[in-house]
């Protein structure tokens, strides 16, 4: 591990689109069954499942606890026959599952020395909402260290869910999110913008508003907008005037209408349906097929049993022409607050250039 002093765009490094070339995913094996009270049973089936249909086209990194998990991890993946092949197991113990938001920011810069490096950004479980989260907070350094990586250490609350970026410059983000006072109280909208484009390699901060309903991490963005390509946005939309996400999605909506890119483009916007609401325990889930993941070849997707699911993938399939958009049924994996997006982080493949 090389710690380093500056920020990743005073190196030459930017965080990459997820459409761009990657080198493998990243995952943590779910163990913390509190996180899906009652329901726990069926998620590592699930997991296995992801990792079975990822690794057709790409390796997978697995964070695992102990060697009994790593055991258990190994004899299930070879039951749905999983090449060892496709994937890695380590040895870093998490709290929880959500590698998407505490998992290393991997930047790039194909010209330096080391051409990938990580971000390790502070994580306090989304406002301090489900502790302990001290053995995620320093997932990324282990990661860097393993793997004798260039760490940079912003030193502020940043989870990989709240932001997306079009590769070209742009991060979208919400208020909701990014300036509540449970993550970094001591900063204004303009220093975290200062934040973002200096450790994320950016030159424009978006911003919208407010998250879906029943998404406890106060709104990330990859439950509710999300960029296809460096011009194009895709969004969730409310049908239902009477549906509580109505208003929050038509605002939202409007907002993305009014945005542009570096050059002052507006963006092409494309609209995705909401599932029907899903509730379970008498609690509104945050079901959103915006938390699709990215990949070579490919694209995941949330489904739910839902009559919005073909169109939603629909929907992508024909925004993502040459990747193969697969839908995976999420309904108990959302029981956790979370689906696809939430539980991975990509790793972005680079060659190194000498110059």
């Amino acid at each position: 591990m090389i710690a380093m002093q500056g920020t990743p765009k005073q190196f030459g490094y930017r965080f990459p689109a997820e459409w761009e070339t990657q080198a493998a995913t990243w995952l943590s094996w779910p163990h913390k069954k509190e996180s899906w009270p009652g329901k726990f049973e069926p998620i590592p089936y699930i997991y296995t499942n992801i990792v079975r249909t990822i690794t057709n086209f790409q390796h997978v990194h697995i964070n695992v606890v102990d060697e009994a998990m790593a055991e258990d991890v190994k004899e299930r993946l070879m039951k749905a026959n999983v090449s060892p092949e496709r994937f890695t197991l380590h040895f870093i113990p998490t709290n929880d599952a959500w590698c998407r938001d505490y998992g290393p920011a991997f930047v790039v810069n194909p010209s330096a020395k080391h051409p990938l490096a990580v971000v390790d950004w502070n994580y306090n479980a989304w406002g301090g909402k489900y502790p302990p989260f001290d053995l995620d907070d320093v997932v990324p350094t282990k990661i860097a260290k393993e793997r004798n990586l260039p760490v940079f250490s912003p030193g502020i609350v940043m989870e990989g869910g709240s932001i997306d970026v079009n590769g070209d410059g742009c991060l979208l983000t919400t208020k909701a999110c990014l300036l509540n006072p449970n993550r970094n109280p001591h900063l204004s909208q303009s220093e975290i913008e200062t934040y973002l484009k200096e450790f994320y390699g950016q030159e424009k901060i978006l911003w919208l508003s407010d998250g879906i309903v029943g998404d406890d991490t106060d709104g990330h963005i990859d439950d509710l907008a999300r960029f296809v390509n460096s011009s194009t946005i895709v969004t969730v939309v409310e049908q239902d005037p009477a549906d509580e996400n109505y208003k929050i999605l038509q605002e939202n909506l409007q907002l993305l209408k009014t945005l542009t890119d570096r050059k002052n483009h507006p963006f092409r916007i494309v609209e995705l349906p909401m599932p029907q609401p899903i509730y379970y325990d008498g609690q509104r889930l945050p079901a959103s097929y915006a938390n699709f993941l990215i990949g070579n070849g490919f694209v995941v997707v949330p489904t739910f049993q839902d009559v919005n699911d073909l169109t939603a993938l629909t929907i992508l399939q024909n925004e993502f022409p040459n990747r193969k958009v697969i839908g995976i049924d999420c309904i108990d994996l959302l029981w956790g607050l979370g689906t696809l997006h939430c539980i991975s982080q990509q790793e972005p493949a680079v060659e190194r250039k000498n110059l």
